[in-house]
């Protein structure tokens, strides 16, 4: 038995959604349910075959998802050459939220955080943090609509799944949303250098939290910056000058769970 068609070529079918890739993207899209899958590509099915792809090819049956097989030449151009060991599926877009869903999402979390990206570029980047925010209970991420990266198939794979679970919202004006952010009982506080700025450890990350995350090189734009209530720098006694903008977030939204005492 196959378990599946030979499929007839990959632009056919692109039309009204999009290829995410990689087994734990895909096992993690077809958990989260919060996506229709129309179509699904795996290896052809061979006996003993690995727990993870088993399970992955039973939901797909089980939902009544088209399986096919392609060749490698074809699924690497399918999915711009990502790293898709061999696993990928048609989804519908990515299901952004509005700013209010996540701020009504806190309403009964006086331990809440929430995350501002300010014009991150890197789909690496924001995979690595949307993981960190999932892994950390992060009730929303914020990102610009504009001059920064959404969540494409590339970053939903650095993610490892963890985009499918973590509520998204894209704004037209980040400051704007920061400020209602601060109007719903959040504290504000940027990653950055300055000299208002103090140690990590030494910020109040109790209660309602917002961490905001600066663009890969510029950081934190003048506007967002003034909009924080602290800044807070993580000290780097190596002599190196920054850090990647996943690492510096995962660091502070550890520390916020270390502050909170909601990580045991």
């Amino acid at each position: 038995m196959s378990g599946g068609v030979k499929h007839k070529g990959p632009r056919e079918r692109l039309s009204g959604g999009e290829w995410i890739y990689g087994r734990n993207p895909v096992e993690e899209a077809l958990a989260a349910g919060r996506r229709e899958a129309t179509e699904i590509v795996l290896p052809p099915y061979a006996e003993g075959e690995d727990g993870q792809l088993a399970r992955i090819r039973d939901e797909a049956r089980s939902r009544r998802i088209p399986i096919m097989t392609m060749d490698r030449d074809r699924l690497d151009k399918l999915v711009r050459f990502g790293h898709h060991q061999g696993v990928a599926m048609k989804v519908s877009p990515y299901p952004y939220v509005e700013l209010d869903e996540i701020l009504s999402g806190a309403e009964e979390d006086d331990n809440a955080t929430i995350l501002f990206l300010d014009h991150l570029e890197d789909p690496q980047n924001l995979g690595s943090i949307l993981r960190t925010a999932c892994a950390t209970g992060v009730k929303g991420v914020v990102i610009p609509d504009d001059r920064a990266c959404g969540v494409t198939p590339a970053a939903a794979r650095a993610s490892a799944g963890g985009s499918e679970y973590v509520k998204v919202c894209r704004t037209v004006n980040l400051v704007r949303a920061m400020k209602a952010a601060k109007e719903a009982g959040f504290w504000l506080t940027g990653l950055d250098w300055g000299e208002d700025a103090k140690p990590y450890t030494e910020i109040d990350f109790k209660g309602r939290t917002g961490i905001v995350v600066g663009a890969e090189g510029a950081g934190i734009s003048r506007l967002a910056r003034e909009t924080c209530d602290f800044i807070a720098y993580l000290p780097m006694p190596g002599g190196f000058e920054s850090l990647n903008a996943g690492v510096a977030a995962a660091v502070a939204l550890y520390e916020t769970l270390r502050q909170k005492g909601t990580g045991k």
